[in-house]
């Protein structure tokens, strides 16, 4: 059966309400800024560190620059094709094959969904910590699950309210980021800091050098990943064509600043037998660079609410791409429905909650070593396979001219940097030159196998409905040819 990407639905559309534009340029930065930053820089500075030693900035360096070759590919396809659905819809619309397409938008779900879980059980932690409590395991999974109730009910609310709440909560972990930057400085003037660590490479694990920072590279990149969550929210954002370039390159530059120079005060103040396993390497640092003093008690506190940002923002990207792949007719439509009074995507919003929660108890009721490493290296495993699909998607999307943008009102790429970021995102993803744990692509294979599953139920589904259709359209000339389903 021929494999053609299909039109979209203007019933559908016709009957749908369209989404709210509530996103300006500075709401954007913050968006992408708030996504970007969190769980990733609080929870992996220290895995990074254990793999390179004291040069654990390099490997953030090299993850923002590989992050800054992809992004470009994004802001040539979003102002391209301005539309929720991201990846997924880009993939669709250069290949045009449903079963990638699915693929491709399962992946990038399961990614912000796993993150966005990981981050809840960090709150759950975190909240723990804050209050001093040695809670049970059970305990913090309920925490955690009611947390992502309280996302769920925010997304619900509507994404004004969405928004808002990551403008607060992107406020509050800059605020612990910076805080720690000036805990460096001021350790520095005391003498606690000694800023020579800082060139010395030292991987206590077995790996040759090559391997050593190719694996810190891949941890480091799970800090970066979360510029592409923004693409989703196309359909909400004012002028989409002019406002994501600039911000989301000024988002990525903001964060991958602050991302090194807080690992240089993270190996400058912190021995790295410490920093190696630690969930709250973060809060090391600041006891270390101002012993005695308040702020050590307020570091959790804010860590907790910055993985709170990371997992808010994580379903509101997640719900976005099921509507979008909806709106296509790619996913069933049901997914696509939109309240008539929030004008959000709630039945969207409630399944990837449910996912979530599945998740999160399977998590929580596993071993607690390396799940935030393994979690985050998976995490920026996938992405990383689609961000190699996604610039192969723009080499192929140049030769079409299928856009209702203006030639001259979009973001063009260099012509050979996608093939740059087809090569890096590419090595990074292969298991023996990434250095990479293997239990990483276990979890991989796993959320892989489950969306094959998803596939073909949803598959078989489209059939059974186009074969209704048929059937009620003329049910005394039906032919074999008309049960073989949509052509998509």
């Amino acid at each position: 059966m021929s494999q053609q990407a299909p039109a979209p639905s203007t019933q559908h559309q016709g009957d749908t309400p369209e989404l709210k534009r509530v996103m300006g340029p500075k709401l954007l930065l913050l968006f992408i800024v708030g996504d970007i930053l969190g769980t990733g820089i609080y929870a992996l500075t220290g895995e990074v560190a254990a793999e390179v030693g004291g040069a654990a900035w390099a490997p953030f360096l090299v993850a923002f620059a590989v992050a800054m070759v992809t992004a470009f590919s994004y802001l040539e396809l979003v102002t391209k094709y301005p539309q929720a659905g991201g990846a997924a819809v880009y993939v669709h619309k250069a290949f045009g094959i449903h079963f990638v397409t699915f693929i491709v938008c399962f992946t990038v779900m399961c990614s912000g969904i796993t993150s966005a879980s990981t981050a809840s059980r960090a709150f759950a932690s975190n909240f723990a910590a804050g209050l001093d409590w040695d809670a049970s395991s059970n305990a913090i999974m309920l925490i955690a699950l009611g947390f992502m109730l309280l996302v769920m009910t925010i997304n619900l609310r509507g994404v004004g309210e969405s928004v808002k709440a990551n403008v607060v909560l992107t406020m509050v972990e800059l605020s612990g980021l910076l805080l720690v930057i000036f805990v460096g400085l001021y350790a520095m003037t005391q003498g606690r800091a000694d800023f020579s660590q800082v060139t010395v490479f030292e991987s206590p694990s077995d790996k040759n050098t090559f391997l050593a920072v190719t694996a810190a590279t891949s941890l480091a990149f799970f800090a970066m990943v979360g510029f592409e969550d923004s693409v989703n929210m196309a359909e909400e954002t004012k002028d989409p064509a002019k406002t994501f370039p600039k911000m989301m390159i000024t988002g990525l530059g903001i964060t991958g600043t602050i991302y090194v120079l807080v690992s240089i005060c993270a190996v400058a103040l912190v021995p790295l037998s410490d920093l190696e396993g630690n969930d709250t390497p973060l809060v090391s640092v600041v006891r270390a660079g101002a012993p005695g003093l308040p702020i050590e008690d307020i570091l959790p506190w804010i860590s907790m609410f910055a993985v709170a940002n990371s997992a808010l923002i994580n379903m509101l990207m997640a719900s976005r791409l099921l509507y979008g792949l909806a709106k296509q007719d790619v996913l069933p439509h049901p997914l696509a429905r939109v309240g008539a009074k929030r004008r959000v995507p709630y039945v969207a919003v409630g399944f990837t909650t449910a996912i979530s929660l599945g998740l999160i108890t399977y998590v929580t009721s596993q071993s607690e070593s390396n799940v935030v490493k393994n979690l985050g290296g998976t995490t920026s495993l996938l992405l990383l396979a689609v961000f190699t699909v996604v610039n192969v998607a723009v080499i192929v999307l140049r030769g079409r001219d299928d856009s209702e943008v203006p030639e001259e009102d979009r973001f063009h790429a260099p012509r050979w940097l996608p093939y740059v970021g087809v090569v890096t995102c590419f090595f990074l993803v292969l298991p023996k030159v990434s250095g990479r744990d293997n239990e990483q692509y276990v979890i991989a294979g796993w959320l892989l196998l489950l969306g094959l599953i998803l596939w073909a139920l949803t598959w078989f589904l489209n059939r059974a409905v186009y074969s209704k259709r048929t059937y009620m359209r003329d049910p005394d000339h039906l032919e074999s040819d008309d049960i073989e389903g949509p052509r998509n």
